[in-house]
């Protein structure tokens, strides 16, 4: 049932106005940061009052404008879009606090634009999760780039430069990829309405050109999403400050470029259609093998903020591992691990800005005996870093073992022994820094001097640990993401079992 509703609108709209908001409080950085705190609540009340309509088959649609007779600017809140909606939503709570707290405490420049910027590209994560039809998604997908250029900026030195040209040159070519696929959709089957399940069949143009249609559409996401070989940009824009490398991983670009590719194989192509075509099976395997590269690369990373690029890199690859693989617990595997690793990698990058806040030292090999120093930010660390890896009772384990059953499912148990080897080379190039941070004494210990401790970076940390540990012992605990991505893999998959009908 479709009711029409302004509450997808509003949803967007809030932090648009947020940065109107911050960018006329310039002189008054409490009120300025205050709009940024609003915004954020609001907009996951917002977000967390759709989600029971939407559990109970309910979705909520607003069109803005018509663009032409067939095509709206429309937003709609489905099962798919609503976890996407909910997830950035609540992690943006805790990140606003933690990005006042950093730039506070490194006395950055340009605050306020920082917070305009972010601020926007909340409100372009909305409208991609939300996105009723390919040519709203570019919209925002588009503006997600734009928006986040600044912030990855930041620092305005050659460095920064240089990775900010590097991210807007890669991003900006997978915009226009979107754009060529979404035309060719369009000419094709006269729609660009998401669909469950799929809206082009075999009979609207020859199998070559489905082929091709799907590899331009698969490569615009796969660049966001740092698929390799596309991940170029990703290392290099850990130049930005900590939060925004916390929304880049976590809430921002790479997570819309794995939404992207859920979006088109769940509602635009379909389980059918691309078994009937043959071209998933590829995408498997480039996913597979940058699964495995990636935690390689991660491991020979002394920066800290490079090594967990790395480690994104090849944990969004499961995601796209398990759309990949058309069964519908690995579909639903895959929306799990969009929430879990966005709940431990924000972990993980608020606790390394926190060290280099205190600590003055990013390489992973001048962390010795930090752990005795900050005790509750090592603590946090490590149990995110066991999350990575999948550890039960965790909220990794939960998305894992739902993709490991996907890939029996599918008939296809060579992935399981992926995702196994995958979770040993997360261990080595996690452990290792909690082992330097409590485990190795520090020669210079007595001459080395720490930061102040900023309750305001600390808090989010225990908020963002906490929540990796209750999602992992009761995944179906409000806001119910299990629900939201069981009811998304289903409707996707309509009786389709991963073998067949």
């Amino acid at each position: 049932m479709t009711i029409m509703d302004c509450r997808p609108f509003l949803a967007v709209g809030v932090s648009f106005l947020a940065a109107v908001l911050i960018s006329f409080s310039r002189r008054y950085p409490n009120v300025r940061e205050s709009w940024s705190v609003i915004a954020s609540f609001i907009k996951f009340g917002l977000i967390i009052s759709m989600v029971p309509g939407v559990l109970a088959g309910v979705t909520y649609e607003w069109t803005l404008f018509q663009i032409t007779d067939t095509i709206g600017f429309t937003l709609r809140a489905d099962s798919a879009g609503i976890l996407f909606a909910c997830l950035a939503a609540l992690l943006w709570i805790p990140i606003n606090f933690y990005s006042i707290g950093y730039m506070r405490c490194n006395n950055e420049h340009e605050q306020t634009g920082y917070f305009a910027a972010f601020a926007i590209c909340m409100s372009s994560v909305m409208g991609i999760a939300m996105a009723s039809n390919l040519l709203t998604f570019f919209f925002f997908y588009e503006l997600l780039t734009i928006a986040s250029y600044p912030l990855v900026l930041h620092k305005r030195n050659e460095e920064a430069l240089l990775a900010s040209r590097k991210y807007l040159i890669y991003t900006l070519i997978s915009g226009q990829l979107f754009l060529a696929g979404l035309v060719a959709v369009y000419c094709i089957s006269g729609t660009m309405d998401f669909k469950a399940g799929g809206f082009l069949t075999t009979d609207m143009a020859p199998t070559w050109q489905l082929q091709l249609i799907f590899l331009i559409m698969i490569l615009a996401g796969s660049v966001k999403a740092a698929v390799m070989p596309l991940h170029g940009w990703l290392p290099a824009a850990m130049i930005a400050p900590t939060p925004v490398s916390a929304l880049l991983h976590a809430v921002a670009v790479v997570k819309t470029g794995v939404f992207a590719v859920l979006r088109i194989i769940g509602f635009v192509f379909g389980p059918k259609l691309l078994a009937d075509i043959g071209t998933a099976d590829i995408l498997a395997w480039f996913a597979a093998g940058s699964i495995i590269i990636s935690s390689l690369i991660a491991i020979q990373q002394d920066n800290l903020k490079r090594r967990l690029a790395f480690s994104t890199i090849g944990q969004l690859s499961y995601i796209v591992l398990g759309a990949a693989l058309l069964s519908p617990l690995s579909i639903k595997g895959a929306y799990l691990h969009l929430v879990a690793h966005a709940v431990m990698k924000i972990t993980l990058f608020m606790c390394a800005g926190v060290i280099i806040v205190r600590t003055h030292r990013s390489n992973i090999s001048e962390m010795y005996g930090i752990g005795k120093k900050m005790p509750i930010t090592m603590c946090c660390f490590t149990i995110a870093s066991l999350g990575i890896a999948g550890m039960p009772f965790l909220v990794g384990f939960i998305s894992k073992w739902n993709l490991a059953l996907g890939a029996l499912q599918s008939g296809k148990p060579l992935y399981v022994a992926v995702l196994i080897a995958s979770a040993m080379l997360a261990l080595t190039y996690l452990m290792p820094v909690c082992q330097m941070a409590y485990f190795k004494r520090d020669p210079q210990e007595q001459f080395r001097t720490y930061g102040e401790i900023s309750y305001r970076m600390l808090l989010p940390i225990c908020f963002t640990t906490i929540l990796a540990l209750v999602l992992g012992v009761m995944p179906e605990i409000s806001p119910n993401f299990y629900a939201m991505a069981s009811q998304a893999a289903d409707s996707i998959c309509q009786g389709w079992t991963g073998g067949g009908w």
